[in-house]
């Protein structure tokens, strides 16, 4: 018995202690195929679906199919990892999934080849399937590779500097994403746009894939020592979670964060190119600077001695800079377009500083119930993707309607674009900024890295 309880000691020894550089910087490859798939998707999928023949409406319902999906298999899959574990076999199962059927998302209607016939209803369908396949295995890679968070270390400082260094690996994604759009863009000026879209979707895809490698071959399996560590404890019902209030001030806060994320990028090149009259180029310009201006506060995030009251007074610092960012947005006149440039800044500072401290508010959450903790990454990324499909599949409608969007201007002055990236993101921020004052954090224990990042 006493030899039992010494391995007990020496394992919980184990997993609290600091994580290094290479561990950290393993576990945030891991993302990579999942965020370039998800940056193209959300940035080019309407376009192509428009310009292979689609309606707005009918382009906006394949995006909400996918969103939907998502949400779906995100509860379903935590429920399943939280019993049979295996956190690299799922997040391999998901990767293989997604490289498979994106590529079919961006490819050619596959139900209109086997008929034979072209109809926008059969088209609608095929290219919706293929987005809810996508998206599945979206799910599944997502939800496996957050819930790992918890079972690779806890300190708590290290918790907050993988999921900064996941982050930090999001906007590299990004940035590597419009880097091959140019590169596509400049070398197959010969071929239709339809064509180029399917080429950076391929090449994301391997790029992708490259990553996911590093991330399996680099990173240990988790769910080993963590679950002999708690083989006595049966698995937490989902019902535990329900019956905590702060359970619930998280999934907003979470929900709030990723419609900010999702809907300015959603929404940002109309508005530079419509509403600001920008050249054609600060499309990927103005992103550009946004991503970038992330990644720094990302890894500069690595470094910070985490507890409690910096979550929620960082986010609530995020949250201040959209809600003044936002304010900028509507105002801004097109003869000062310039001005863009300086709120990307903020923008990106903004952007980071929330989803690095949101997702750290569900480490704080799960805490030490590590049985259930799938669970939890599961359902609030559900409530993320319902709301964002939602909320997207509105905006897109009424961006697709011209004629809508010009009474919206005569009676208000403002375009929907400008109303919906100035406002939407501005008013989740403050929404979700009172949330996060109202939480009851558990005080965590601030231990440095083993490593700094920086060093």
């Amino acid at each position: 018995m006493v030899n039992i309880m010494d391995n007990l000691s020496s394992v919980e020894e184990q997993v609290d202690e600091p994580l290094g550089r290479v561990p950290i910087l393993s576990y945030g490859s891991g993302h990579m195929l999942n965020d370039i798939t998800s940056s193209c998707w959300f940035t080019y999928l309407l376009v192509f679906l428009t310009d292979v023949g689609l309606s707005p409406s009918d382009a906006a319902v394949v995006m909400l199919s996918g969103q939907l999906a998502d949400g779906f298999t995100t509860v379903f899959v935590g429920e399943l990892i939280d019993r049979f574990g295996h956190f690299k076999l799922w997040h391999a199962g998901g990767s293989i999934l997604v490289a498979i059927s994106f590529s079919s998302v961006f490819g050619s209607c596959l139900p209109c080849k086997l008929t034979g016939t072209v109809s926008s209803t059969l088209e609608t369908v095929g290219y919706s399937t293929f987005a809810a396949i996508f998206n599945v295995g979206w799910a599944v890679t997502q939800v496996a590779h957050m819930s790992m968070v918890n079972c690779m270390t806890s300190n708590p400082t290290s918790r907050v500097a993988l999921v900064s260094c996941r982050n930090a690996f999001t906007m590299v994604a990004n940035l590597s994403l419009y880097g091959i759009a140019l590169l596509i863009f400049s070398l197959l000026q010969s071929v239709s746009v339809i064509v180029q879209y399917r080429w950076i979707a391929y090449v994301s895809i391997a790029l992708g894939c490259c990553f996911v490698a590093v991330f399996l071959i680099g990173t240990k399996e988790p769910g080993l020592n963590q679950r002999c560590q708690n083989k006595s404890l049966s698995r937490i019902s989902w019902t535990h979670w329900f019956k905590k209030i702060l359970y619930y001030q998280v999934a907003l806060v979470y929900m709030f964060t990723r419609l900010v994320t999702n809907v300015s990028q959603a929404l940002l090149a109309f508005y530079v190119i419509n509403d600001l009259e920008m050249h054609q180029f600060s499309k990927a310009l103005v992103p550009a600077i946004i991503y970038v201006c992330s990644l720094i506060v990302s890894v500069i995030l690595q470094e910070t001695r985490w507890s409690s009251w910096r979550l929620k007074n960082y986010f609530s610092a995020g949250a201040m800079l959209w809600i003044l960012s936002g304010i900028g947005i509507v105002l801004l006149p097109s003869g000062l377009h310039n001005f863009m440039y300086a709120l990307s800044v903020t923008i990106g500072v903004a952007n980071a500083l929330m989803t690095v401290t949101s997702i750290s508010m569900e480490g704080v959450l799960v805490g030490e119930d590590l049985n259930g903790c799938a669970f939890v990454y599961g359902s609030l990324s559900f409530v993320d993707k319902v709301s964002c499909g939602l909320a997207l599949y509105i905006l897109e409608s009424y961006q697709g309607n011209t004629q809508t969007r010009t009474n919206q201007e005569l009676a208000f002055g403002y375009s929907v674009t400008r109303l919906g990236l100035g406002l939407v993101p501005a008013a989740c921020s403050l929404l979700s900024a009172i949330i996060a004052y109202t939480m009851d954090l558990p005080d965590t224990r601030r231990r440095p890295l083993v490593e700094p990042l920086l060093a």
